[in-house]
C-alpha cells in the first residue's frame, strides 16, 4: 500500500477527518538515519502528523516546520513538510531504544519535557511560529494540545509506528479528528462516541485498511475531499551545499582545501553527502576573491 493522505468531512460539514498511511515514509528515515526502535517510533510520529499539517497549506511553494525540543535522549527532532506531500525530518541522537514497563516502546520518556514548534513559511521572508509546552512527549496528546490552543480547533490526534523484532516498520499512520468552526454539541458528542470506540491507528494500517477506508468508517456521511500522495524526499543537492561552503571565510576554505580530502559536507535531514574535492574549493576561493575586489 502506497503512502498517502486522504481528507473529509462529516456531519454536514462540522467534522474534518485526515488519515494517513505513511508506512514506506517512515522505513525510508528509519534506514537512512540508521534508526534505533524508540527513534524510528518518535520520529515516525513526528513525520506522520507533520505530513498532515502540510496538506492543509494552500500553495505548493508553502512549507510547514515542526520541532521538538525535548530534554529526553532524542534531543531536537525536526520534520519539514510541504503542500507537494514531500516530507523530511532527523532526530539528535538516533540510537535510543527504550520501553517502559509494558515492554512497549516509551517515546513519552525519550521525548521528555520541553516544546513543540510550529513554522508555517508562506513564501514570504518571516515565518509565523506557535509554540507549546509538551503534554506528553508521546506527540498524540501534544499535537492534540497544540490545535486546540494554537489554532482553535479542538482536535483528537492518533498516530502510531509499529516496528518489529528487525527493527523495521511494520505500520505507520496518523489519524486527525477535528471540530470545524460551526459545530454542535451533537457533533461534540458523535465525535467523542467515535473516539472511545477507536482502534490504534497503527493497528488499522497493519490490518490493511487504507486511509480512505479509515476516514469513510468513522462517520456515516463522510464526503471523501482529497487524496495525495506522500514521501520522504528532500530538497538538498550539491548546488545548495556549494552555496553552505560560501558562506565560509577564504582562510576557512583555503585550510579545507589543503587537507587530504577536501570537505565533504553532510545534509541533517536525509544523511546524504555531498564531496567537494581541492579543485572545487578553491574555485569557490577564487569566486569569493572576485566579489571582494569588485566591491573594494
Amino acid at each position: 500500500m502506497k503512502d498517502k493522505i486522504v481528507t473529509g468531512l462529516a456531519n454536514d460539514g462540522h467534522i474534518r477527518i485526515m488519515a494517513i498511511s505513511s508506512t514506506q515514509m517512515v522505513q525510508e528515515a528509519k534506514d537512512r538515519h540508521d534508526l534505533w526502535p524508540t527513534a524510528s517510533a518518535a520520529l515516525g510520529r513526528l513525520m506522520s502528523v507533520s505530513a498532515l499539517l502540510g496538506a492543509q497549506l494552500k500553495n505548493e511553494d508553502e512549507v510547514i516546520s515542526v520541532r521538538i525540543d525535548g530534554d529526553g535522549e532524542l534531543g531536537l527532532m525536526r520534520v519539514d513538510a510541504a503542500k507537494t506531500g514531500a516530507v523530511r525530518g532527523f532526530v539528535m541522537n538516533p540510537h535510543v531504544m527504550l520501553v517502559n514497563d509494558d515492554k512497549h516502546l516509551d517515546v513519552g520518556k525519550a521525548v521528555g519535557k520541553g516544546t513543540l514548534s510550529v513554522s508555517r513559511n508562506y513564501g514570504l521572508k518571516n515565518e509565523f511560529t506557535s509554540s507549546i509546552e509538551l503534554v506528553s512527549g508521546e506527540i498524540g496528546d501534544d499535537f492534540a494540545m497544540y490545535f486546540t490552543q494554537s489554532e482553535q480547533l479542538p482536535s483528537v490526534v492518533s498516530v502510531g509506528v509499529l516496528v518489529n523484532k528487525d527493527g523495521n516498520i511494520d505500520a505507520a499512520g496518523a489519524l486527525l479528528i477535528q471540530m470545524m468552526p460551526g459545530h454542535t454539541e451533537s457533533d461534540i458528542n458523535m465525535a467523542e462516541y467515535v473516539v472511545e470506540h477507536l482502534k490504534p491507528i497503527s493497528q488499522m494500517i497493519q490490518e490493511k485498511m487504507t486511509p480512505e477506508m479509515i476516514v469513510t468508517s468513522l462517520f456515516n456521511d463522510t464526503d471523501v475531499l482529497a487524496e495525495s500522495a506522500v514521501e520522504f524526499k528532500c530538497h538538498c543537492n550539491h548546488d545548495k551545499m556549494r552555496e553552505t561552503l560560501k558562506t565560509l571565510t577564504v582562510n576557512d576554505l583555503t585550510e579545507l582545501a589543503h587537507e587530504d580530502d577536501g570537505a565533504t559536507l553532510e545534509c541533517q535531514y536525509c544523511n546524504t553527502h555531498y564531496h567537494f574535492d581541492k579543485k572545487d574549493l578553491m574555485d569557490i576561493i577564487q569566486e569569493k576573491k572576485h566579489v571582494e575586489d569588485s566591491q573594494a
